[in-house]
Parts: structure tokens; C-alpha cells; sequence
């Protein structure tokens, strides 16, 4: 079997819900080897298939996993406060809240009835408000960051993290509705509502994460080179204010 065929079986492993950390080290040492055209070739065999590009989500974390000496290494380099490392960090908590909205959808998936005084709801609604929450973080870079990387020439990135910051947030907005709206629907319509939004506000936002440490914050780091560049952007978040899980806030 050529790259391809074995990254779709494991997508499919995935997919199917195998647990990730069984199938981690086998992936880990295909995706060493697999280049950028076999990885979409891959995932557009299952997507022709009749897969959801959300239902790739499996791979997204191990690609996370793989790099993650390279985000440890950029954040070594910043100061506590600096702009990037504090958008890292509130990535961290971003990701902690996505593994939360993931776990508690395959859990409430199994409920039998709906009570929206449950600790589940009130635990969905606690991790709904977060995500929407996050408008501050994303704010800081939309109107203090991509500005100065756009200054240097760098208008690609930032262009494409604005339209999926557009894109994600009627899906937040929609998640917490649902909450909200809980005790007046058919636990049938929450329940398969409460799954589209999940696997899509997880795919996607894990995936968006993924670009920005990996790829637009190390680029901003090397391209940002003055310190008085990164002081008035700190300035600028300042200004624009914080999330309130942003750490040290």
C-alpha cells in the first residue's frame, strides 16, 4: 500500500472513532515521510468518498503533536508578555475548551432526555461562552497584528485568517443559541444540532490554530524585527483588552 492508501486507512481509523493515542505512533511515522501533495490527495479520497472535511479533525491533533517542539521553541523566545506568546497561550486554552466541546458531544449524544438544568448543559453553555469569548483574541489580531505584518508586504496569511475568523464566528454565536434554546427543543433536533456545530467548531478552529502557530506567528516573529514594532503592537492589545481566561489577566 503506497503513502496515500495508508494515511486514508488511518483517517478512517480515526474517523471511526479509534482512540487517537492507539493509532498516534503509526501515523506520527507515516506523516514523517508523506509530503504536502500526498496529505491532500489523501484527504480528497475520502472527502469523494462522502466524508466531512470536519471528520478529518484526528488528524489535525497529531499534526499539533508532531510540531510541537517547533511552538516550544518560538515561545522560548518570547517574554511572558509578549503579543505572540500571549495569543499561544490563549490558543492553549482555546484547544483545552475544543477537547471539552468534543468530549461533551459524544457524551450527550447517549442522553435519553434533555434536562437544561443538567451539569452537562451547564458545562456546554461554560465552554460556548469561551469560544465566543475569544472575539477579544482574535480582535488583537485583526486590528494590532496582521496590520503590521501587512505593513512588511506579508498580506496572505493575514487575509486568510480574517475570512476564517468571519467564518467561525456565526458557528460560536450558533453553539451558544443552542444552549440557550435547549429546554424548548426535541432532544432528537438538539442532539443532531449539537453535533453539526461541535464537529465543525472543533475541525475548524483546531485547523485555524494549527496555521497560526505553526505558520503566521513564527512568520511574524522573524519578519516583525524592531522592538518598538512588537511595543506598539502590545500597546494596541492593550487597548483592545483581553479574554477572560487570558492567562495572567
Amino acid at each position: 500500500m503506497d503513502n496515500t492508501g495508508q494515511l486514508v486507512e488511518i483517517l478512517r481509523r480515526l474517523n471511526a472513532g479509534e482512540d487517537v493515542e492507539k493509532v498516534k505512533q503509526e501515523a506520527t511515522a507515516l506523516l514523517e515521510n508523506i509530503d504536502a501533495t500526498e496529505l491532500s490527495l489523501a484527504e480528497q479520497q475520502l472527502i469523494d468518498e462522502g466524508m466531512a472535511p470536519e471528520d478529518l479533525r484526528g488528524l489535525c491533533v497529531i499534526h499539533m503533536e508532531m510540531l510541537a517542539d517547533e511552538l516550544e521553541g518560538l515561545k522560548a523566545c518570547l517574554e511572558q508578555d509578549h503579543p505572540l506568546r500571549v495569543m499561544i497561550d490563549e490558543h492553549d486554552a482555546i484547544l483545552g475548551f475544543l477537547g471539552e466541546l468534543e468530549a461533551l458531544n459524544k457524551e450527550m449524544q447517549k442522553l435519553v432526555v434533555l434536562d437544561p438544568n443538567s451539569a452537562e448543559i451547564a458545562r456546554l453553555r461554560q465552554v460556548a461562552e469561551n469560544l465566543v469569548g475569544a472575539e477579544k483574541h482574535h480582535q488583537r489580531e485583526e486590528e494590532a497584528l496582521f496590520p503590521a505584518m501587512e505593513r512588511l508586504g506579508i498580506t496572505g496569511p493575514p487575509r486568510i485568517m480574517r475570512l476564517e475568523h468571519d467564518d467561525l464566528r456565526p458557528h460560536k454565536e450558533e453553539l451558544l443559541d443552542l444552549v440557550e434554546e435547549a429546554k424548548s427543543l426535541p432532544l432528537e433536533k438538539f442532539k443532531a444540532e449539537l453535533a453539526r456545530l461541535s464537529k465543525y467548531i472543533v475541525f475548524a478552529l483546531r485547523d485555524h490554530i494549527f496555521k497560526e502557530n505553526y505558520i503566521l506567528y513564527p512568520t511574524a516573529f522573524e519578519s516583525i524585527a524592531h522592538k518598538e514594532a512588537w511595543a506598539k503592537i502590545k500597546e494596541q492589545c492593550d487597548d483592545i483588552g483581553y479574554c477572560t481566561f487570558t492567562p495572567g489577566v
